[in-house]
């Protein structure tokens, strides 16, 4: 889709003052609004389609290039909404000064949408006494709400939306909030179960300078304040179990990072096509098997308690869009699920009641999925904390599809929601022998290459999506296996130490060990 017509030809006026003096003072040759407390014509809904500079608001180029900025009809919310494009290549800003501004913390709120393909294309926040802050616009064709937080000590501030694209790169912004508070993103986490089996085969981690270093510690340094590790009861190679996840949780709390246990309650990976019930545990009745679950439960986290290591969020089960332990638990007896989610909740709580309870789903844009099960859990009388979800964006949907889904359940059940994984490659071909699980360039998520930039943009872009769910409800996102690296026998089947590696190209570290720059997102707001 292409929302910019070749209609637009507007006249514009060439300034040469650096644009820092352009936006403090008034601009000689360019088209400028007077300053105002509040921002103005914040859906550009007081302009008529082709209105070159929006009331309220100022344009700049430093090529004379003002005409790529105008309002256009088909706004989010209204009629109107602001575009930039040429059919040139083009730098443009449209921005609006406040001042008389009380001094202290603010936010951005925008809907956006880019066809990609620009140098940059962001919102920013500059001149407020405080670093600038800019917040990149997602690749979408549907539109998107992203927040920039900024802290004002001067008084005043300028709101700007900056395009430096090539011909034929579009963007679309409308209904703008300048508001006081900000939100941040509590979580920033790494998902590192495969890292001690990786590390005892020889796995090595290096910084993005090249110089080895601890996998845990490199992370941290990039941000990451969340380590995630699974559990599994018996695995058939031994780790993934209570004496492996106790090691890695040492060294993820010793970085001063906090720890979220994912029980998967079962031997294998547990998700929404397979819920298997550990092997010891197959022939139990339901009854036993609330037992079961509570005592395995209790009996790691109680461990990990006991080692100074406390957990500070637990999944119950993971990915059980389906239930878990299956067929008992499964979810077309939901009265039978809820006794086994309640077991798992008693069990962590009676380790630690200040630890928070996650229920965890796949398929993060689905709505429909997500009502049905936490009406269900509702009904069921079923106690957590947050809601988390998988959202990959090659197999769940667009960005857009997402945010309506965390909007919604935030709103609709009154919790904190998460992304619990996500992940993208940087490149498509494999390091070793076997088959990556995204290989193909029409897998990708369009506007997104296998590439690092690509990768950096996701993670950013999903981080945006989540800081921005309102009242604060978004928590954060953990990456998942950003450690899982092609280690000759750290492979996908435990029982199978030939299976190989499918995951290494949406590693955080390259196929030289090196971090890769998208882990510098770990550090977002």
């Amino acid at each position: 889709m292409h929302p910019v017509r070749s209609r637009i030809r507007l006249r514009a006026a060439a300034v040469a003052a650096a644009l820092a003096a352009l936006l403090l003072a008034p601009l000689p040759g360019a088209q400028r609004a007077e300053a105002a407390a509040t921002l103005t014509n914040t859906g550009f809904e007081s302009d008529a389609t082709g209105t070159a500079t929006p009331a309220g608001w100022s344009t700049y180029s430093a090529a004379g290039q003002n005409a790529a900025s105008f309002t256009e009809a088909g706004g989010h919310g209204g009629s109107y909404r602001l575009s930039h494009w040429a059919s040139s290549a083009y730098k443009v800003e449209t921005y609006q000064y406040l001042s008389g501004l009380t001094n202290g913390t603010y936010t951005l709120s925008a809907w956006v949408r880019s066809g990609g393909g620009q140098n940059s294309a962001y919102l920013a926040l500059r001149n407020c006494g405080s670093p600038e802050q800019r917040t990149d616009l997602p690749v979408t064709s549907t539109w998107i709400r992203i927040v920039t937080p900024i802290t004002v000590t001067g008084g005043a501030c300028t709101i700007s939306v900056n395009s430096d694209a090539n011909a034929g790169n579009w963007l679309n912004v409308d209904d703008l909030t300048f508001i006081s508070g900000t939100t941040g993103l509590t979580v920033k986490g790494v998902d590192l179960s495969a890292l001690k089996k990786s590390e005892d085969l020889g796995g090595t981690y290096k910084s993005s300078s090249g110089t080895t270093g601890d996998a845990v510690a490199l992370l941290k340094g990039a941000g990451a304040n969340y380590g995630r590790l699974k559990v599994w009861v018996n695995p058939a190679d031994g780790y993934n179990d209570k004496a492996r996840v106790l090691a890695t949780a040492q060294k993820i709390k010793a970085q001063g990072m906090k720890l979220l246990v994912d029980f998967h309650y079962s031997d294998i990976w547990a998700d929404p096509g397979a819920q298997t019930k550990p092997a010891a545990w197959s022939g139990h009745s339901y009854s036993q098997l609330k037992t079961d679950v509570y005592n395995h439960t209790y009996d790691v986290l109680n461990a990990l308690k006991a080692q100074g290591t406390t957990a500070d969020m637990v999944q119950i089960g993971n990915e059980i869009n389906t239930g878990m332990l299956w067929p008992e638990g499964s979810t077309s007896n939901w009265s039978q699920l809820a006794g086994l989610l309640k077991s798992g909740i008693s069990a962590a709580k009676a380790v630690s009641s200040s630890t928070q309870i996650a229920l965890h789903l796949a398929n993060g844009g689905d709505n429909t999925l997500y009502r049905t099960w936490f009406d269900n859990a509702t009904a069921q009388g079923v106690s957590y904390d947050v809601i988390a979800l998988s959202f990959y964006g090659y197999w769940h949907g667009a960005l857009s599809s997402l945010q309506t889904n965390l909007d919604d359940i935030s709103a609709r059940y009154g919790k904190k929601v998460m992304v619990a994984e996500t992940a993208y490659p940087f490149r498509l071909d494999s390091e070793d022998a076997h088959e990556n699980i995204i290989d193909l360039s029409s897998e990708l998520v369009t506007g997104y290459p296998a590439s690092g930039a690509g990768q950096s943009a996701w993670l950013r872009d999903v981080m945006n999506v989540v800081e921005a769910v309102p009242n604060g409800r978004g928590l954060g996102v953990v990456y998942w296996e950003p450690a899982w690296t092609a280690v000759t026998g750290n492979g996908w089947d435990p029982a199978d130490s030939a299976s190989g590696n499918g995951w290494e190209n949406q590693a955080l570290f390259d196929y030289d060990s090196r971090l890769l720059p998208a882990a510098a997102w770990l550090a977002h707001r």
